[in-house]
C-alpha cells in the first residue's frame, strides 16, 4: 500500500468509526433480498477531514502542528515521519522540485496531501489547501 493511500485510510477508517445516530431496532427497516449492497469504498458523504485530525490531535498527548506540517500529520497518523519516508511520499504524489531542500518539499507535501484527500472524498478547508 503506498504512503498515501495509507494517509487516506487512516483518516477515512477514523471518520468511519465515528458513532453515528443509529434508529431504535423497533425503526430499523428490515433487510430486504432484492436492495443494492452499500460499496465499503464510497463514502456516504465527504468525510470531514479537519475534524478528523483535530479530534485525533485533542486525543494526543504531543503539541502537533498537523495544519502546516507533513511531519506532525505523519506522527499525528503514527506513520513513519522519516526523511526516506516523506521522499517516498513526494515521489509516490509527483513532486519534481529537489528532495534535498527538505523545507519546501515538506511545504509542498502538507498542501499535496491535504489536496489529494479533498480530490478523494475528504472534506479540506481551502486554507489547508493553499
Amino acid at each position: 500500500m503506498s504512503i498515501f493511500s495509507t494517509i487516506m485510510s487512516k483518516i477515512f477508517g477514523h471518520a468511519d468509526a465515528t458513532p453515528k445516530a443509529a434508529a431504535p431496532a423497533s425503526e430499523a427497516p428490515a433487510p430486504s433480498q432484492s436492495a443494492p449492497a452499500a460499496s465499503p469504498a464510497a463514502p456516504a458523504a465527504p468525510v470531514d477531514v479537519n475534524a478528523v485530525l483535530s479530534g485525533l490531535a485533542a486525543t494526543n498527548g504531543q503539541n502537533l502542528n498537523w495544519r502546516e506540517s507533513i511531519v506532525d500529520l505523519l506522527k499525528l497518523l503514527d506513520m513513519d515521519s522519516s526523511l526516506p519516508a516523506r521522499k517516498e511520499l513526494a515521489n509516490e504524489l509527483h513532486y519534481t522540485g529537489s528532495t534535498d531542500d527538505t523545507a519546501t518539499m515538506n511545504v509542498w507535501l502538507i498542501k499535496q496531501v491535504m489536496q489529494k484527500l479533498a480530490e478523494n472524498g475528504g472534506k479540506v478547508p481551502d486554507e489547508l489547501k493553499h
